[in-house]
């Protein structure tokens, strides 16, 4: 048996995971939201900026719902996953490189180009996950996926380290002041994306096509393979119930993401404890991932989600009374512990109740829904901020999703949705 984690194929599609997490973690979920409020949307009320905020993260992932199908049908053709990867792959690092030049207080034009970045960080995901495919053997997902995540988790957490510093001295690294650091680490992300990116280009190869597809059937394929899965849904009870759960807590914990640092600076406390905080998320939160998977072979995948989502709903509560920079970083562990773990039981519970011999058709839906659930959210707080000018009675209605989601995920029956699945397998 090969070595996946020397082997130079696996190890070059994993690298994408490390060059691409760059933008997740030092843009998506610390610097832009920051730098946004501080600087871009500077002299606007907290409410407000938080409000525009939340419109552009909830816009990006509209686009991504709305371009998934084709995407889907796209690279399930297999006609040019690589070719698509690397046009939006070049798209989100462009914008990306582009934040470094747009001027103190030009928060639209800024909003613009952030939503264009996510997109294409996230279509090109897309690409990249199929890819899989052709880089490890049935036998072997599982541990090529997990080698992917784990480097992510290193590459973004490192690089994040390194513009944390830079922002914290930068006379250190020679920038005139904290501004100039960011709008720096903005181009160090688009350089690391880059140039991590291209091993997977040189060595991964491009699974055989089934079938050349253009654009018109590219659309129609797609829309069509989504509504035969959508009606095949609404007849699985167990796994719509699943569906509708999953939605509104993966929802939570995608604002809580993408929203902390937001809230942390509204309340006052300064930019690098945030930074701080969020590195430790980044670097407890794979093992931790690793520690609830042995525990759901204890007690089960749904007695870990609700567990995590039992302690997602403390923490927010314990968020909006809130005072102290001490308790940020304290949060930030706690929720690093269960962050990586509901979302890898989520889908190990999801391949159970579903048919295996169409686990491609359903896990497309699953991933759809997995984009818009960034988009309830960020919304629910922005507008909730915005009518209130409270952060902490914005945050509190993110409780909601993690209570309905888990109330809902209680009365999925899994060993029913097991049993349907495999029967459905069966008679096909």
């Amino acid at each position: 048996m090969r070595d996946l984690f020397t082997d130079k194929t696996v190890f070059s599609w994993a690298l994408y995971d490390w060059a691409n997490s760059a933008f997740a973690t030092t843009v998506l979920a610390a610097f832009f939201p920051a730098f946004f409020k501080d600087y871009w949307s500077a002299g606007a009320a907290a409410g407000t900026s938080t409000f525009q905020l939340g419109v552009g993260h909830s816009l990006a992932s509209l686009l991504m719902v709305i371009l998934a199908p084709v995407l889907g049908a796209i690279a399930d053709a297999g006609a040019a996953k690589k070719r698509f990867l690397g046009f939006f792959a070049l798209l989100g690092i462009a914008m990306t490189a582009s934040l470094y030049l747009i001027a103190q207080g030009d928060w639209l034009f800024a909003l613009g180009v952030f939503v264009l970045a996510n997109l294409g960080f996230s279509a090109a995901n897309a690409f990249y996950d199929s890819l899989i495919v052709g880089v490890a053997r049935q036998d072997e997902l599982d541990l090529v996926s997990a080698y992917g995540y784990a480097l992510g988790y290193l590459g973004g957490g490192l690089l994040f380290a390194l513009n944390i510093a830079m922002v914290v001295r930068p006379a250190l690294f020679g920038f005139s002041d904290a501004q100039e650091a960011v709008r720096v680490s903005f181009l160090c992300v688009a350089a690391w994306w880059f140039g991590f990116s291209i091993p997977l280009y040189l060595n991964v190869p491009e699974p055989g096509a089934k079938t050349a597809i253009n654009a018109s059937d590219a659309i129609r394929a797609g829309f069509r393979q989504l509504a035969n899965t959508f009606h095949e849904i609404r007849k699985l009870r167990v796994v719509l119930l699943f569906l509708v759960a999953y939605w509104l807590y993966i929802d939570g914990v995608h604002t809580i993401v993408r929203m902390a640092v937001d809230y942390g600076m509204a309340l006052g406390f300064d930019m690098s404890h945030l930074f701080t905080a969020l590195l430790i998320t980044q670097f407890v939160a794979f093992p931790a991932a690793v520690g609830f998977g042995i525990l759901a072979g204890r007690i089960g995948a749904k007695a870990g989600i609700l567990l995590a989502i039992g302690v997602y709903m403390l923490v927010t509560g314990w968020a909006t009374f809130m005072d102290q920079v001490g308790e940020f970083y304290v949060l930030a562990v706690v929720i690093g512990l269960v962050q990586g773990g509901v979302q890898s039981l989520s889908r190990s519970l999801y391949a159970r109740i579903i048919p295996a011999n169409k686990s491609a058709e359903y896990f497309g839906f699953y991933n759809i829904l997995g984009k818009f659930a960034a988009i309830l959210g960020p919304l629910m707080v922005g507008f909730t901020s915005l009518a209130t000018g409270s952060p902490q009675l914005s945050l509190f209605t993110i409780v909601i999703l993690f209570a309905v989601g888990g109330l809902l995920l209680y009365r999925v029956d899994e060993r029913a949705g097991a049993r349907i699945a495999q029967e459905l397998a069966k008679d096909d």
